[in-house]
Parts: C-alpha cells; structure tokens; sequence
C-alpha cells in the first residue's frame, strides 16, 4: 500500500461498507493531506465538513437519493466549494506574501502582492454577469493580437474553483485508500437540502459527498473498466 500506483489501483468506488466507521483520527489525517493539493491562484477554496451526528447524517443520507453509497457509509464528508469567500482566501495570501522578509532576493513577493491586489480581485469580482461579459469581451479582443487566458466569465471561474476542489477530494479519497479505507465520491445528490443541513450560504458549492469506511462484500460493482489508454493518450 506505500507504492503510490499500488494505491491509485486499490481505490475503487465502493457502495457497501462495514458498519465499523473511520476513526476519526483517520479521517482529520486524510483531510490535513487533502488540503495540500493544488489550487487555482492558492485560494484554496474548499471546505470538508466530516457529518457525524447522527439526525444530520441521516438528513444527508435523504439528500442523497438513499444511494447504497450514501446509504451504507459509516462516515459522511462533504466537500464543499467556497467560491463566495475568494476575498477573505485573497486577503489571506497577502497577508502571507507581506510576512515574508523584506530582504527577499528577488521581487517575487512585490509581484506577489500585486496580483493578490489587482489581477484576483479583477477576475473574481463580477455583478449579476455583467462584468463577466465585459472580461469576456476584453479577452477577446486582447486574444487577437497575443494569447489571453479566456475563461474569465462569472461561470467559467466557478467552474475554476470547483476544477481545484476535485484535486483536494482526490487527494483525500487517495489518502484514505493508503490508509486502507475505501470511499465513493456521490454526485447525486439535492445541494440546497445539504447546504441547509450544514448551515451553509446559498454562495456555497456542494462539490461532492464522499462516503467513507472498509469495503464490504458486494460493495465493489464488478471489475474496473478502462478506456485503453490510446483512445485518451496522444503524443503531438
């Protein structure tokens, strides 16, 4: 289970668990690594709330359409995306930026704290979408004399920030399989039930519900399928 490839084979979606949960220990350890995974711009736009009491969980479980996933997990984790906080993660970044000594050898840190001023607060901040129109309206016409980053629209950086959520929650389902447990990421699932069971603002973003605990008999649903790989891997 230390070989990383030995990891990523082992981890399977699985659907049926012990009822023996996740100590959670385990479960804090998994997300301390899942927090280490690449972000956009370091935002860091995630949360993972770890559903343990048990009125809660069995909400969630409604939430998620009773899927044996959801239905079966002794551990609940739902991933969320926080794309409404950028200005407090921003704030965050800088405020590390400028901690850094002033004797830095290079400019980095200046630079540093100048897209956390200027370059974020540009691309994130829009109104109602019209502000994303005018950004898409400017990368186009930047982007026919030299080449622009064109996904600046108010959807497309959404879907930005939940691009860097995904790799935290493969990192943790990752760390958990090296731990020997099992997961299932859900997607099925009601978003403004589970914000209202979490407390959460209509800005947050359920991402996933990952299901957690040690695969029982039947919980894997057959072999792995897998596209060979030179129907998705080209060398140009």
């Amino acid at each position: 289970m230390k070989h990383f490839h030995d990891i990523v084979a082992y981890r399977r979606a699985v659907r049926k668990y012990h009822d023996d949960p996740v100590p959670d220990a385990v479960v804090r350890r998994c997300i301390e690594t899942a927090i280490l995974a690449p972000s956009s711009s370091n935002l860091q736009l995630w949360e993972f709330y770890h559903v343990k009491d048990a009125a809660k969980k069995q909400a969630l479980v409604e939430a998620c359409m009773s899927q044996p996933a959801a239905r079966y997990a002794p551990n609940l984790v739902v991933v969320v995306a926080r794309h409404d906080l950028w200005r407090e993660r921003c704030r965050a970044n800088l405020e590390f930026v400028q901690s850094l000594p002033e004797d830095e050898p290079d400019e980095k840190p200046i630079k540093a704290a100048r897209y956390f001023t200027k370059t974020i607060p540009t691309l994130y901040w829009d109104f109602f979408g019209v502000a994303g129109l005018l950004k898409k309206l400017f990368a186009f016409l930047v982007g026919l004399r030299r080449p622009m980053f064109r996904e600046v629209s108010a959807s497309e950086v959404r879907t930005m920030t939940q691009k860097s959520v995904g790799l935290a929650a493969q990192t943790f389902m990752l760390a958990l399989a090296a731990e020997g447990y099992d997961s299932c990421p859900m997607e099925g699932f009601d978003s403004r039930r589970i914000r209202r069971i979490l407390g959460l603002p209509r800005g947050a973003m359920i991402n996933m519900v990952i299901s957690c605990g040690k695969r029982a008999p039947g919980g894997i649903y057959g072999p792995r399928f897998r596209l060979p790989l030179e129907k998705v891997f080209f060398e140009v």
